[in-house]
């Protein structure tokens, strides 16, 4: 399928809705030394369309490793399991912080299964994570 572009004026009203953070691991893009990235939460390849229902704001990794995945085994249960859905999900529904709030822990097979396809608690993002935490500003509100 052809590289399709999207929009500056979508890409801001995407970026807009998520505050400007990861829709996945919670990552704030000012603070990423990489651009983010409108992931279509439905492939383009599943004909999922360049719309902003069908968008998410992710950091570079989230989309990298989530590339065009819709499910992934619950590394806890092994049974697949559809990935998170920013649009028609709740994020506290399906993730919540560690007690030191440094790693995202999955409430519900959809929620394990996305941690573990999108590799949420890599090393360089707990990294970052504790780095805001002693600035005051994680976890995001």
């Amino acid at each position: 399928m052809p590289s399709e572009s999207i929009p500056a004026a979508l890409r801001r009203r995407v970026r807009e809705r998520a505050n400007g953070l990861c829709e996945y691991c919670r990552s704030p893009d000012n603070v990423s030394n990489a651009s983010f990235h409108c992931d279509h939460i439905l492939p383009r390849n599943a004909d999922g369309k360049t719309e902003l229902a069908n968008l998410a704001w992710t950091c570079p990794w989230c989309n990298t490793h989530k590339h065009t995945k819709t499910h992934a085994p619950d590394p806890q249960t092994g049974q697949r399991s559809l990935l998170f859905n920013p649009r028609t999900k709740q994020w506290k529904r399906h993730f919540m912080w560690s007690e030191n709030l440094l790693y995202i822990i999955g409430r519900t097979r959809t929620g394990r299964a996305t941690i573990d396809a999108l590799n949420m608690n890599r090393p360089e993002h707990i990294n970052r994570k504790a780095l805001l935490l002693s600035a005051g500003k994680h976890p995001p509100t």
